[in-house]
């Protein structure tokens, strides 16, 4: 495994989008866990300890803005870089994920390369735990 493994964790209620996430970064050489929504998000986050976080907007319960402000109000987490999933790629959206603390927007479906790229990019600002 490369020194510059991260620990990633992937909260998303689609089931699919969560499998092919940790598909793609086990390819990359990633360590993974996966939260199929914010409160079982929450719970892992403490635990995991993630070098970055990839986090669905529309869920059940609550959402990804509400898990990603969540998230960042935590001094321990505050510097995780968070980036937002979502298929609508509104102008709107992308916006009010920065309001809450999210670094970065990335639209579903996604490609691995995409994926990959995204970690890439956060993955060298990422605090190492």
């Amino acid at each position: 495994m490369s020194t510059s493994a991260l620990k990633v964790l992937v909260i998303d209620d689609s089931n699919t989008i969560r499998r092919s996430a940790e598909i793609f970064l086990k390819q990359g050489g990633h360590e993974v866990m996966l939260a199929e929504d914010g409160f079982d998000a929450l719970a892992k986050v403490n635990d995991y300890e993630p070098n970055l976080i990839f986090c669905d907007i529309l869920m059940p319960r609550l959402d990804g803005y509400q898990t990603c402000a969540i998230i960042k109000r935590n001094a321990k987490f505050a510097s995780v870089p968070v980036v937002m999933l979502s298929s609508k790629d509104g102008v709107f959206d992308k916006a009010r994920g920065r309001m809450v603390g999210s670094q970065d927007y990335l639209t579903k479906p996604f490609t691995k390369d995409q994926l990959l790229q995204t970690v890439q990019q956060f993955g060298a600002a990422a605090p190492s735990a």
